[in-house]
């Protein structure tokens, strides 16, 4: 698997949620809770979110292993869970 520095899954994330909602995931802070930053952000967008990740970056999430609703609650956490999930992959 290839090797991808924190600052690109970064961007690659942030992407995900710009396709779904435009101008407000381009501004949001990495550390933004989602549910509050992002309108529509629901039960619903956050699971089409988790799948997004997981197409976007070839991993297997975890629903009921990985604490998702933890991982996948700020952009920053996110990126922090892909980078190590793609270490994991490389080992």
């Amino acid at each position: 698997m290839q090797t991808l520095d924190h600052t690109e899954i970064g961007n690659r994330v942030r992407a995900v949620l710009e396709k779904r909602f435009g101008d407000a995931a381009r501004a949001l802070a990495t550390d933004a809770d989602l549910t509050d930053a992002l309108p529509g952000f629901d039960s619903l967008a956050a699971l089409e979110y988790v799948t997004a990740v997981e197409g976007e970056f070839g991993i297997e999430i975890d629903f009921v292993g990985d604490d998702v609703r933890y991982w996948f609650s700020t952009l920053g956490r996110t990126t922090e869970y892909v980078r190590e999930r793609i270490e994991d992959l490389g080992a």
